[in-house]
C-alpha cells in the first residue's frame, strides 16, 4: 500500500466507488477543521497583506520542488492576472530557478514592503526556509505553510499530502479574494504615495455577501472576512462532492484507462492555461519520481520557449495541438485542465489528441463547455460553478482522487 493511500485510510483493493466516497468524506473533514480553526488568524493576514500591497510591496513566491512549484507559479498568476474583472493586477512573481539559491535570490530582488510566501519548508525545504529567513531579516512579510522561520504559519492537518496541497491552494485562493476587500474597506487615509492609488475599482459585495464593516471600522471587516472564509470553505466543500460524485463513473473510467497505458508503456500528457496550467503542473509532478504511482509524463504548458514560439508564429489556439503532433503516440493519455470548458487551444488539442489515438480526459468547469456539450473528451469530469478559484480546487480534488486510484 502506497504511503498517500495509507495516509487516507482507504485500501487499494476496496470497491472503487467506495474508495472515492471515502477520499470525499476526508477532505471535507480537513476543510471544516481548516478553516473553521484558521478563519480568523487568514482575515487578519489579509488585512497586512493588503497593507503591504498598499506601500507598493509585492507578492514573492517561493518554491524547491516539482510540486511546491506549482503552488508558487498558481499563487503568482492569480495576483498578477485577477479573474474577477475590474480588480486590480497586484505585482506577483515566482522564484523557482533551478540550480539558484533561493536565498541570493532574495537578497537581490526582495525589498522590505514584499510579501514572501515560501512553499514546502518541511523536510526538503531547508533553501526555501533559508529564504523565509532572510526575507524576514529583511523586512518582508513572511507566510508558510510548513513550522519555521515565517511570521505567519498556516499548517494544514495531518500529513495526507494531497489533501494538504488542496487545503493550502483554498488559502491563497482566499488570500488573493479578500486582500481586495480591505482593499475597498480599508480605514480612511491608508493609501499611501507610491503604492496603490483610488479606490477600488469593482465593488467587491456581490462576491462577500457578508461584509457590513463600515469603512474605518477594522474589526467589523475582520470578522466579516473571517464569516466568508467560513462560507467559502463551505462552498468549496459542497463542490468537491458534487464533483466527485456526479464525476464518480468518469473518474473511475479515466483510471482505468491511464492504468491500461501505463501498463502498455503510454505516456500522459497534461495542459491547461493561467491557473490551470499550474495544475497541469502539479499533475504532472505528482507522477514524478518517488511518487506513490510514478509513470512517465509530460506537461505541455511549462516551456516558454515552445510556447510562445507556437503562439508568435501559428497562433495561441494551437499552443498545445503543435505539441501534441510532436509528443502524443497511440495510446497515450491526454489531459486537458479548463475551468471554462471552451477555451479554443484545449479544443483543439483533443480533437488532435483523439485524431491520433490518444485517450482523452478533461476536467471542465462551469455546465461543461463546449468540451461535454459536444462530447470532446472520453472521460469528462464537471465541476458545476461558475466561480474559477472554487473550480481549480475541486478539480484538483478531482485528478488527486483520480490519481489515488491508480494506487
Amino acid at each position: 500500500m502506497s504511503a498517500r493511500a495509507a495516509h487516507a485510510g482507504v485500501q487499494p483493493g476496496a470497491v472503487p466507488e467506495a474508495r472515492l466516497a471515502r477520499l470525499l468524506e476526508r477532505r471535507l473533514a480537513a476543510s471544516r477543521s481548516f478553516f473553521g480553526g484558521e478563519a480568523e488568524r487568514l482575515a487578519r493576514c489579509c488585512s497586512r497583506v493588503a497593507e503591504r500591497f498598499r506601500d507598493g510591496g509585492r507578492l514573492v513566491a517561493l518554491s524547491s520542488s516539482p510540486a511546491a512549484r506549482s503552488d508558487a507559479r498558481h499563487v503568482a498568476v492569480e495576483f498578477a492576472h485577477p479573474v474577477i474583472v475590474g480588480k486590480r493586477a497586484l505585482p506577483a512573481l515566482a522564484l523557482d530557478v533551478p540550480g539558484a539559491a533561493l536565498a541570493d535570490e532574495v537578497e537581490l530582488l526582495t525589498e522590505p514592503a514584499d510579501i514572501v510566501i515560501g512553499f514546502e519548508i518541511g523536510e526538503d525545504g531547508a533553501e526555501v526556509s533559508s529564504a523565509l529567513r532572510l526575507a524576514r531579516s529583511r523586512g518582508c512579510l513572511t507566510i508558510a505553510f510548513d513550522p519555521g522561520p515565517a511570521e505567519w504559519e498556516f499548517l494544514a492537518p495531518g500529513d495526507y499530502p494531497y489533501v494538504r496541497q488542496e487545503l493550502v491552494e483554498t488559502l491563497y485562493h482566499l488570500l488573493w479574494e479578500l486582500v481586495h476587500v480591505f482593499f475597498e474597506h480599508g480605514p480612511p487615509g491608508s493609501q499611501r504615495s507610491g503604492g496603490l492609488e483610488g479606490s477600488e475599482p469593482a465593488r467587491a459585495s456581490f462576491l462577500y455577501p457578508f461584509l457590513s464593516g463600515e469603512r474605518g471600522d477594522p474589526e467589523a471587516v475582520i470578522d466579516d472576512v473571517r464569516r466568508s472564509v467560513i462560507a467559502k470553505a463551505e462552498e468549496v466543500g459542497e463542490l468537491r462532492r458534487q464533483t466527485l460524485t456526479d464525476g464518480r463513473e468518469a473518474l473511475i473510467a479515466a483510471a482505468s484507462a491511464m492504468r491500461r497505458s501505463f501498463d502498455a508503456g503510454g505516456r500522459l500528457l497534461a495542459f491547461g492555461n493561467g491557473g490551470s496550467a499550474t495544475d497541469a503542473m502539479d499533475l504532472v509532478a505528482d507522477l514524478g519520481p518517488g511518487a506513490p504511482f510514478s509513470a512517465p509524463a509530460l506537461d505541455l504548458s511549462a516551456d516558454p520557449a515552445i510556447l510562445t514560439a507556437i503562439a508568435n508564429d501559428v497562433g495561441v489556439e494551437e499552443l498545445f495541438s503543435r505539441q501534441l503532433i510532436a509528443h502524443g503516440r497511440p495510446g497515450d493519455v491526454a489531459v486537458a485542465l479548463t475551468t471554462s470548458g471552451s477555451s479554443p487551444n484545449l479544443v483543439r488539442a483533443l480533437a488532435e489528441a483523439r485524431a491520433r489515438g490518444l485517450v482523452t480526459i478533461a476536467f471542465v468547469g462551469y455546465d461543461g463547455g463546449l468540451i461535454a456539450a459536444e462530447g470532446l473528451a472520453d472521460h469528462v469530469i464537471v465541476s458545476r460553478s461558475e466561480h474559477i478559484p472554487r473550480i481549480q480546487e475541486a478539480q484538483a480534488s478531482g485528478y488527486h482522487a483520480m490519481l489515488e486510484l491508480l494506487a
